[in-house]
């Protein structure tokens, strides 16, 4: 997830992608909703599944909120991203890892019944959405140069992190990871 975000913030700067950017600090979020299921199992630090659930969704709503505002001022600004080689590669990487790391998340969550690790696996799956309409933005900016294609990408994601932000909060997964 650290390669993924630093790579996508990368390809982000460097082509002045928001949709790339949208897909990076999904990347920084699932990175520290880790943290919070892994503070569970240090006994000094631990604090309850509840805490961690709703820490996990407050970091989805910010991104959601984020992403809207960003992919709106794009669109006013007229803003026109590059094509980023780095963030096709790393969204297609993603495409590939994410669904198979949502997977053992949620089936390591039903075992244990843990629901913070079940919202951690509602962002991987999460990622993985991101990553297929980050991968269309940055495919269509390239070969039919539509600048405007990346942040309509943005914001399409933006429902979907908030989605997946609500089910967090109430300790709920979807059955799409």
């Amino acid at each position: 997830m650290l390669v993924e975000c630093g790579v996508s913030a990368y390809g982000a700067v460097a082509a002045h992608s928001l949709a790339l950017a949208a897909f990076g600090s999904d990347s920084l979020v699932e990175l520290l909703s880790a943290v919070v299921v892994l503070t569970q199992a240090i006994p000094t630090l631990s604090i309850s599944e509840q805490k961690a659930s709703r820490a996990a969704a407050a970091l989805l709503f910010v991104l959601a909120f984020a992403v809207a505002a960003g992919a709106v001022a794009s669109l006013l600004l007229q803003l026109r991203p590059q094509t980023s080689r780095a963030g096709i590669a790393i969204t297609i990487a993603a495409l590939i890892a994410m669904p198979v790391l949502a997977t053992l998340k949620r089936r390591e969550a039903h075992h244990s019944g843990n629901t913070a690790l079940a919202a951690d696996a509602v962002q991987s799956a999460t990622c993985a959405y991101l990553a297929f309409i980050t991968l269309a933005g940055l495919a269509v900016n390239a070969f039919f140069h539509l600048a405007w294609f990346d942040p309509v990408a943005a914001l399409v994601a933006a429902p979907i992190l908030a989605k997946e932000g609500r089910s967090a909060w109430r300790g709920q997964t979807c059955g799409c990871c």
